[in-house]
């Protein structure tokens, strides 16, 4: 059976969400931040690689990094549904959309949340994070006011992806000016699956990366 390795407040949803559109048996153990430094807890990093999460444990191997999770659960353990493998007519975009998430995404909102952290933004370096973050959420934002989901108009895993980076984005305040993507934010988290992940899954409390990070 997989054991999915899950910290709350954290990408690891999305693999507990992906679980369940798969329906696939699985075990899941929880672990909540450290309330001061907001990292993994130390127990983590005893028998987990690089004490990060998500991590899944199954027929013996140890995966980490969302990404390889979701190509693993979609195209190993379910037979490609929710995926596009190479033979799909939408492979090319799939992909597109599935490293566009960390390459593209992701990065200027974490940028963001640590300058304001440590107190080392200024005016040029929120120049910077403010117009890659712009750049990013516009061409999402192009694609789904044309369409309901990124790939073949179909809820596929690149949408269960990308929910993290629009949730994360929300908490930093950056979903303002972006109403397709904030009405495909709430069609994604308005799925029987995603509501049954996030019983499980414990504490996901995002506010705590929020603008008032830098007060904490």
């Amino acid at each position: 059976m997989i054991k999915l390795h899950h910290l709350e407040q954290s990408r690891s949803l999305r693999i507990l969400w992906l679980l369940e559109e798969l329906g696939l048996d699985y075990s899941v153990e929880t672990y909540s931040r450290d309330p001061q430094t907001l990292r993994a807890p130390a127990q983590m990093g005893q028998t987990l690689p690089m004490a990060k999460s998500p991590i899944i444990e199954d027929d013996g191997q140890c995966i980490v990094e969302s990404g390889a999770i979701i190509e693993y659960l979609t195209q190993i353990k379910a037979g490609g549904r929710l995926a596009h493998g190479p033979d799909s007519p939408h492979f090319a975009e799939y992909q597109q959309w599935m490293h566009f998430v960390e390459g593209s995404m992701m990065p200027p909102l974490v940028y963001d949340l640590i300058s304001a952290a440590t107190g080392t933004d200024n005016e040029g370096l929120t120049g910077f994070i403010q117009g890659e973050a712009d750049t990013a959420f516009a061409h999402a934002e192009q694609r789904l006011a044309r369409h309901d989901y990124l790939v073949a108009d179909a809820f596929s895993a690149a949408d269960v992806n990308i929910s993290f980076a629009l949730e994360f984005g929300e908490a930093r305040g950056r979903l303002g000016g972006y109403p397709a993507l904030q009405a495909y934010l709430a069609r994604l988290q308005d799925r029987p699956a995603y509501k049954a992940a996030r019983a499980k899954g414990g504490n996901y409390d995002l506010s705590i990366f929020g603008a008032g990070v830098a007060d904490r």
